[in-house]
């Protein structure tokens, strides 16, 4: 069986973390390891240990391990739910799991900035997961401001096995479609 590594790459309410869950539930032997989740757990249980500036080495720290358990203790698929917008980031960890003999698939959310901007608006999502920032509101603005900076740029093909790039919301079943049948091959 050729297991399946998916990562998701977007900005902030592109829709990642509902394409990983629907994709997790239609496809087969496949988990979601979703960084906003480690966040959420970090921030209700160890606040007090969270790093006040810079990364947050923590939270890397528990989802590498999450990665790293899944990937020599199961035979799943890997959802990886992040935003994954740096292009040598992604290219590193790509390597890691080609190097380990998954196929790789990018699915790329490039959604309108209006629409995103209305999703903030209206999104009733806990903040408390943000350290660098209030609001989603900040998030994106400072997302777009980091967009085609250094390396932050969408991906390109070859990056990964497969490239899917997904322009509104009615793309998304069609897409997972794809998915599930690569990971049947």
């Amino acid at each position: 069986m050729n297991r399946l590594v998916i990562m998701t790459v977007g900005k902030t309410h592109s829709g990642k973390t509902t394409f990983a869950k629907a994709l997790e539930n239609q496809m087969f032997n496949s988990v979601v390891i979703d960084q906003d989740k480690h966040a959420e757990f970090l921030q209700m249980n160890y606040q007090t240990i969270l790093p006040e500036q810079g990364k947050n080495t923590i939270k890397y720290a528990l989802t590498q391990t999450i990665v790293n358990y899944a990937t020599t203790e199961t035979n799943c698929h890997l959802i990886l739910c992040n935003s994954n917008r740096n292009q040598k980031g992604r290219l590193k960890l790509l390597e890691q799991f080609h190097n380990k003999g998954f196929k790789s698939i990018l699915v790329d959310f490039d959604i309108p900035e209006h629409v995103l901007k209305n999703r903030v608006a209206k999104s009733q999502r806990d903040t408390s997961i943000l350290r660098t920032a209030s609001t989603f509101a900040e998030v994106l603005s400072r997302q777009h401001n980091e967009t085609n900076q250094d390396d932050v740029v969408a991906p390109i093909k070859g990056e990964a096995d497969h490239l899917f790039v997904i322009k509104n919301s009615t793309e998304v079943e069609s897409v997972i479609r794809k998915i599930v049948d690569l990971a049947q091959i």
